[in-house]
């Protein structure tokens, strides 16, 4: 019973999907069926019921998904208590922009309190590379939003918020309770640098093309509202600033907070950081 196949029926189980999980493995279908029935067949019982619908555990399932649980996050902790004996327990986080989210606050808190002999190196990038650095190789993981270049990447979504406008606290359209995009098409909007993303600079940018101030940071963003009335997208969840407002725009899809790392990186502390950071987001 190896752990890689525990993890892909881990995986199966809290997805109740096998085309869901496999997606989230980052592997074709046919062979993680194979690879659940072939520990079906070690085990000598029925994992799944299966339908059309998708999955559901078996009484035999739910004793093996508690236990393979558990053995998962033991190996996790052994090979970092390895690395932190080898003198490799260094893990650099890339931040994106603003790292005042509570939810950075919370991993930090239970990252310390799970892995106490981890250090952890920062690097804080502005708004011109959504990956922190990780497609340069600067970074082992990163916490940003999404969307951008995924490849040679693997990425888990954290959580998705709202997104509205920031404008000036006089605007007219600052009244409003909510706002469509074609509310803001006549407006300028900031921009970000040549050469950034493309699939980010569209994201922010509405889906159009956009004239504007370009800007890399924060703080910048903000600053082109209040001087220019300038307008960008922002979430919602986040005091916009003395002057500011920010308006929810319907049409606009959710920014997806992710936590990112290089695909096939077998650094011992990345599984551990990348769990602790879905439990810390989870528990919001």
């Amino acid at each position: 019973m190896e752990l890689r196949t525990l993890r892909y029926f881990v995986a199966v189980a809290e997805e109740l999907h096998f085309g869901r999980a496999a997606a989230r493995l980052h592997m074709s279908q046919p062979p993680l069926s194979r690879a659940v029935k072939g520990l079906e067949t070690e085990i000598g019982a029925a994992l799944f019921e299966r339908s059309p619908a998708g999955v559901t555990l078996t009484a035999v399932g739910a004793v093996l998904l508690d236990e393979a649980r558990a053995l998962l996050d033991r190996a996790e902790t052994l090979r970092v208590r390895v690395a932190t004996a080898a003198g490799a327990a260094t893990l650099t986080v890339g931040l994106l922009g603003d790292s005042s989210d509570p939810g950075v606050r919370r991993l930090a808190r239970a990252y310390r309190d799970r892995h106490p002999g981890v250090a952890i190196r920062i690097r804080e990038t502005d708004l011109t590379d959504p990956t922190c650095g990780l497609h340069a190789g600067l970074v082992d993981v990163a916490l940003t939003r999404a969307p951008f270049d995924e490849t040679g990447l693997e990425v888990r979504e954290l959580r998705a918020d709202p997104v509205g406008a920031l404008l000036r606290a006089d605007d007219p359209l600052a009244r409003r309770t909510s706002l469509t995009l074609a509310d803001l098409a006549d407006r300028q909007w900031f921009r970000f640098p040549a050469g950034t993303d493309g699939r980010w600079q569209a994201y922010w940018n509405g889906g159009t093309a956009r004239e504007g101030p370009v800007v890399r940071a924060v703080q910048e963003c903000r600053q082109a509202v209040l001087w220019n009335g300038t307008v960008g997208m922002t979430t919602t969840g986040h005091e916009p600033g003395a002057g500011l407002v920010t308006v929810p725009v319907v049409d606009m899809r959710p920014s997806r907070v992710v936590v990112a790392w290089a695909a096939g990186d077998t650094n011992p502390l990345l599984r551990p950081f990348v769990q602790v950071a879905v439990d810390a987001y989870l528990s919001a």
